[in-house]
């Protein structure tokens, strides 16, 4: 099983700041996480998630989406740093 957290707008925009999930298949990257959390949970949310911009953490370190994913990670998706 892994986390995954929302944070800022993207809770926001989906309602959830949370997940649990059992992964699907091995290899599992970041990118596959993405489209298997918008095929089970809201076809609405590819939008959100698949932007270029999201960033996207895995126990606590940022990654791109290529990434592999285990059993036990925890996986979060923050919006873009702004800041002036």
């Amino acid at each position: 099983m892994v986390t995954v957290l929302f944070f800022a707008r993207i809770r926001e925009q989906l309602g959830i700041d949370r997940l649990s999930l059992i992964l699907p298949q091995e290899p599992m990257t970041v990118s596959r996480l993405k489209q298997h959390i918008v095929d089970i949970h809201n076809p609405d949310w590819s939008d959100i998630l698949m932007a270029d911009n999201v960033i996207k953490a895995v126990n606590q370190e940022v990654v791109d989406d290529n990434h592999s994913l285990k059993e036990g990670d925890e996986i979060a998706f923050f919006p873009p740093v702004t800041g002036g």
